[in-house]
């Protein structure tokens, strides 16, 4: 089936899914950036902010010539809807910054399982009062899940996969926040209007990048050049794969499927970065953080459970839907044939 946004909801399910795979590798690359580079979190946010905008302006290019009537251009996108833009760079700069903030000081594998096992917690509820996604029992049962969660790791956390996991941990929630801000406001539009996507990506990198720079600037921009080629090929990795790939692929799919319902598909990021942190860099984790990090996943898990009985009552008469029309289209938006 197709949702409002005429693409196709399972192809906007698969488009998110690749987006967190490649956003899974993140984190492993920052925290070799960190070795090879000299740098610190924000620096290496830039790098990747410019080097996927350069990507992406690239891409922007080859997209105009070929379809020079139905290309948006980047100055008429960031005029139509400058708000989203501005927003959007914004959250996109927090939440990558203070995830590798987060990998630097509590491990990979903590890092990426609060940001991700929040994060979809922060939707849920952000989507409850912004877009009028209703959550019933499961979603209250995820809340529930996240915070026992979240006060497990922080009680549990040592100092086995990061010198300060506490501050790592809260990082984390930051990045979490930001993340939810930019995937709420990705599906607010994305309803109102699909087209677009790709525009809207390269304008809030654009303004990302932007709001990176000075404070890069004074934590130290240059990167040690002594491995020259290895850092080079981490910088252009963490541009290509996943920045321009992921982003782009995230926010089309963002039109076809439920904020809550991305978040839930996105879990492959975390279970990546967790398979990377604990078979490449050696990550141990306590029962207590495990205890945590399952609940969090549970977390998620409930919020599926409630992405697939939750609909029905969202389409209820009481259904306090601003914008004429979507309830006749909801149906269409689920993620099953």
């Amino acid at each position: 089936m197709q949702s409002s946004s005429a693409l196709p909801v399972r192809r906007g399910v698969l488009y998110v899914a690749i987006a967190a795979t490649a956003w899974g590798t993140g984190g492993a690359v920052a925290a070799e950036l960190y070795d090879v580079g000299g740098i610190g979190p924000v620096s290496v946010s830039f790098w990747r902010f410019l080097a996927g905008l350069g990507l992406l302006l690239l891409a922007h290019l080859v997209r105009r010539s070929r379809r020079p009537r139905t290309a948006q251009s980047l100055r008429a996108t960031f005029a139509a809807n400058p708000r989203r833009a501005l927003v959007t760079g914004f959250g996109l700069a927090v939440y990558q910054t203070a995830y590798f903030a987060s990998v630097q000081q509590a491990g990979l594998t903590v890092a990426t399982v609060v940001t991700l096992g929040s994060g979809p917690v922060l939707v849920a509820v952000g989507a409850r009062f912004t877009l009028g996604e209703r959550t019933g029992a499961a979603g209250t049962a995820a809340v529930g899940s996240g915070v026992v969660g979240l006060v497990l790791l922080m009680g549990g956390a040592d100092g086995s996969t990061g010198p300060a996991p506490v501050l790592g941990i809260g990082y984390a929630l930051l990045s979490a926040a930001g993340y939810a801000g930019v995937t709420l406001l990705g599906r607010s539009s994305g309803r109102k209007n699909a087209g677009g996507a790709f525009e809207s990506t390269v304008t809030g990198f654009a303004v990302g990048t932007v709001c990176l720079l000075p404070m890069a600037l004074v934590e130290g921009l240059l990167p040690d050049m002594e491995h020259a080629a290895w850092t080079l090929g981490l910088i252009l990795y963490l541009g290509a794969a996943p920045t321009a790939l992921a982003y782009t692929l995230f926010f089309i799919g963002l039109g076809a499927v439920r904020a809550t319902t991305a978040s839930v598909v996105a879990l492959v990021e975390p279970l990546t970065a967790a398979a990377i942190g604990v078979l490449v860099f050696g990550e141990r984790l306590n029962p207590v953080v495990l205890a945590g990090t399952a609940l969090l996943m549970f977390a998620v898990l409930f919020l599926a459970v409630d992405e697939g009985g939750g609909r029905a009552g969202s389409r209820g008469p009481a259904d306090p839907d601003p914008e004429p029309g979507r309830r006749a289209a909801e149906p269409t938006l689920r993620v099953k044939d």
